[in-house]
């Protein structure tokens, strides 16, 4: 068993004011998926300026926080919010849910996609890689905040949470669990993947699927929010639920993208130049 690193969750006081690590993990996701965006841009088949990063992160973080937060609402706690609509505002009381906060990131690539004259799994694609460090350090907020544990273990690397629910007991560190599949794991497996031009919505369906796919697993060894228990036969969570559509439809994009992309037939003595736009003709 290890020990719980007992970390104050508020990372410094400013005055009255206290910032909590779990807000400054948001903010680092940000930054650190716009300087990815940045990277992205440099690769001259992607058709992306610097300028648009910028503007595409500003819509990326309002979708995420309106949407997280609505969804942890209307997915997990609507019981409360029909019992009292303004808890909705109680961001300082905690909730965020991933599967509103994708809702709402979709939300801004379309209205990013329709301002800019661009198609939706144009920046879909481009986006896609981007989201999974800020994935990595939401659940590393969760681990600080000692929330969202698992389920009781006996392996060497299982903790004990302080929080009074846990129960004093050694569980899966089920934050860690999902830092480092849907966060680092897919952030490769996504980065990579992207790296060679490929039929436009496969970028997007191997993010979906491949996030769908770890959070269900996952899921198993995580207990369940309390007012919510398991959805049916006493394993399947809301989790679960919510993740199972992400797999299928990730997979019917990639299908989809490879099934009727556009075949590359640029002759291999072209010059590098008119080969580079053929690959982009490959992406629309």
């Amino acid at each position: 068993m290890l020990a719980y690193p007992d970390i104050d969750p508020v990372a410094f006081r400013l005055g009255s004011v206290r910032i909590h690590w779990y807000g400054l993990m948001y903010l680092l996701g940000f930054i650190v998926g716009w300087w990815l965006g940045r990277v992205r841009a440099k690769d001259p088949h992607r058709n992306w300026s610097g300028a648009a990063v910028d503007d595409l992160l500003f819509y990326i973080a309002l979708g995420t926080i309106l949407g997280g937060r609505l969804g942890y609402v209307f997915f997990y706690d609507f019981a409360r919010f029909a019992d009292e609509p303004l808890s909705v505002f109680k961001i300082w009381q905690g909730g965020m849910a991933f599967h509103g906060a994708l809702i709402g990131v979709i939300l801004a690539i379309w209205w990013f996609a329709r301002t800019r004259g661009r198609r939706f799994f144009d920046v879909a694609d481009f986006v896609a890689p981007l989201v999974t460090p800020g994935i990595a350090f939401g659940r590393i907020g969760n681990f600080i905040n000692g929330n969202l544990w698992g389920a009781p273990s006996d392996l060497p690397w299982a903790m004990v949470f302080p929080h009074p629910r846990a129960g004093g007991v050694p569980r899966h560190p089920s934050q860690l669990y999902e830092a480092l599949l849907e966060g680092v794991a897919l952030f490769v497996i996504v980065w990579v993947y992207s790296r060679r031009p490929r039929p436009t919505m496969a970028v997007s369906g191997v993010f979906l699927a491949g996030y769908g796919v770890f959070r269900f697993l996952v899921e198993f060894v995580r207990v369940p929010d309390e007012h919510i228990g398991y959805i049916a036969f006493n394993w399947v969570t809301m989790g679960q639920v919510l993740s199972a559509p992400m797999i299928i439809v990730g997979a019917l994009l990639v299908w989809y993208a490879y099934r009727f992309a556009v075949p590359d037939t640029t002759p291999p003595t072209m010059p590098a130049r008119s080969r580079r736009k053929g690959g982009r003709e490959k992406q629309r």
